[in-house]
């Protein structure tokens, strides 16, 4: 407290810039997630006043996240809302056990390309959603439903069936967030995200524009306690991949954005089990609260830091800030036409697509650069939890590809030629009476490489001697070892002498 009190003239302006990028973005997510808008103000408040006390990362900043919203949509239809506290809880209650049991540095160990592959995933879906939420439209509930019906969508837009006012609101707030960062400095003081909607709101009631706003029914209707019917989702087997999908997708972004919040200022370093237990303790609470589930945010929590903030002060009273607004001021979210959070959204989206990653990638690794289009594909067509063990899953696969090298070096000692193929010079079937062919393996023989490895070896002349050195392997699995000793059997079926071994190979493992 000490500490806080050294830097309150610098966590309190700080404070109060995370405040105003973290109202439209609460109450955005929230309305894109199906839920009503003071659920995200809820999670905001326990993002800062319950998590910003805790250990863990001391400069970041919790709340509802887009990386979640298409997720939380999904539970929401298939659940339904009153269902969400008890998903938002278990969830919780899960990340708490991870912590608990220091889970949290093994985080840091999943493929960056998968991370960049689901949230670009998760920002073309939220990009797709929210095109057709300002047009007027409902959005097909598959990633591919919204793709196919995208012409259609353009249809409406230039026959003008579509919502044009809203559809002009939302273009032009794009526009305005795009802009932004190249106005003068004394402009770029308000942060772009509350300009855009207080502009808005202030031309609609203007104007009389009439399109959707945002439904207000006060803080306090908008807690809702878990109920049986919320425990009776949890308890089938969809429930709980939904709570698997909030508790390691939430936990993931967590740690991501604390790696690089730590990047971005001297302080102290995040403790990664100890954030993943705050991040717990914090869904617990909202799923108690019937709010939606958070993460932390690197938009705010770069805010946070970018403002000049030195303690985790800040980010308790922007939690205070928010808490005050929603209980003193709510009808002014009332004034916010959904159009301007459908724009602000669809900005937040395409700032999850990694384009210079990927670029990065196309220039020096090509084969990340596969794993991270074949996750954001399988994202967007699937599900975002099966788009993410898709992902892993060719991560693991192209990584054991890439670690099983295997070298296979063969010298005739008749004509002294090295091949270095695997194979041998003058290779056939017929019998050989030269000196014994020296064949070395060297590298990673796994099940991977067995099919080039027997290539190799059955293309040896029948009846030769083989000297096989295998001193320079790092790894023999069990179906190399069994394929060696079948391929010597044979080879050796009329003299057993013609097969020699360094060092000796048995079948012990």
């Amino acid at each position: 407290m000490r500490g806080a009190l050294a830097h309150w003239r610098q966590d309190l302006p700080a404070s109060l810039v995370v405040f105003l990028v973290a109202v439209p973005l609460c109450v955005g997510i929230a309305v894109a997630s199906g839920a009503p808008a003071e659920r995200g103000l809820v999670t905001g408040i326990v993002g800062g006043l319950v998590v910003g006390l805790l250990p863990g990362s001391s400069l970041q900043v919790s709340g509802p996240a887009a990386g979640l919203t298409v997720l939380v949509f999904d539970a929401v239809q298939r659940f339904g809302l009153g269902s969400l506290g008890v998903l938002v809880l278990a969830a919780g209650l899960l990340q708490i056990a991870m912590g608990l049991l220091r889970t949290g540095r093994w985080f840091r160990a999943i493929s960056l390309s998968v991370v960049h592959g689901m949230l670009a995933g998760i920002g073309l879906i939220l990009i797709l959603g929210q095109l057709y939420a300002v047009s007027g439209r409902t959005a097909p509930g598959s990633g591919g439903g919204k793709i196919l019906h995208l012409p259609a969508l353009a249809a409406d837009w230039f026959t003008g069936r579509a919502a044009t006012t809203a559809l002009l609101m939302g273009a032009a707030t794009v526009a305005l967030l795009v802009v932004w960062r190249k106005l003068p400095a004394a402009v770029r003081a308000v942060p772009a995200p509350l300009a855009a909607v207080a502009l808005a709101a202030g031309a609609t009631a203007l104007f009389g524009l009439d399109v959707p706003r945002v439904r207000v029914d006060g803080l306090v209707g908008a807690v809702a306690l878990p109920t049986g019917d919320g425990f009776a989702a949890v308890a089938g087997a969809a429930g709980l991949g939904t709570v698997l999908a909030f508790a390691l997708i939430a936990s993931a972004e967590s740690l991501f954005s604390a790696a690089a919040v730590d990047r971005m200022h001297h302080g102290p370093r995040t403790d990664y089990d100890r954030e993943l237990t705050a991040q717990g303790i914090g869904n617990t609470l909202c799923g108690l609260l019937g709010a939606l589930p958070m993460t932390a945010v690197i938009v705010r929590s770069a805010a946070n830091v970018q403002a000049g903030a030195r303690t985790k002060a800040s980010r308790v009273l922007h939690g205070l800030w928010l808490l005050l607004f929603a209980a003193l001021l709510p009808a002014v979210l009332g004034l916010i036409p959904l159009a301007v959070l459908g724009g602000v959204l669809i900005h937040a989206g395409a700032k999850l697509i990694p384009l210079r990653p990927a670029a990065a990638l196309w220039r020096g690794q090509r084969g990340e650069l596969l794993v991270l289009a074949v996750t954001t594909a399988a994202v967007v067509l699937t599900t975002l939890f099966e788009g993410v063990l898709i992902g892993v899953a060719l991560a693991v696969a192209r990584s054991a590809w890439q670690t099983s090298h295997l070298h296979i070096d063969l010298t005739d000692a008749e004509t002294d030629a090295e091949t270095g193929t695997g194979v041998s010079a003058g290779s056939g079937t017929g019998t050989g009476t030269g000196g014994p062919l020296k064949v070395r393996l060297s590298g990673n023989a796994t099940f991977l490489r067995l099919p080039r490895l027997l290539d190799a070896l059955e293309s040896l002349p029948v009846g030769r001697a083989v000297e096989l050195d295998w001193t320079g392997l790092r790894h023999l699995d069990h179906a190399c070892r069994t394929a060696l000793l079948a391929w010597a059997a044979r080879h050796a079926a009329d003299d057993p002498a013609t097969v020699s071994w360094e060092p000796p190979l048995t079948v012990a493992t």
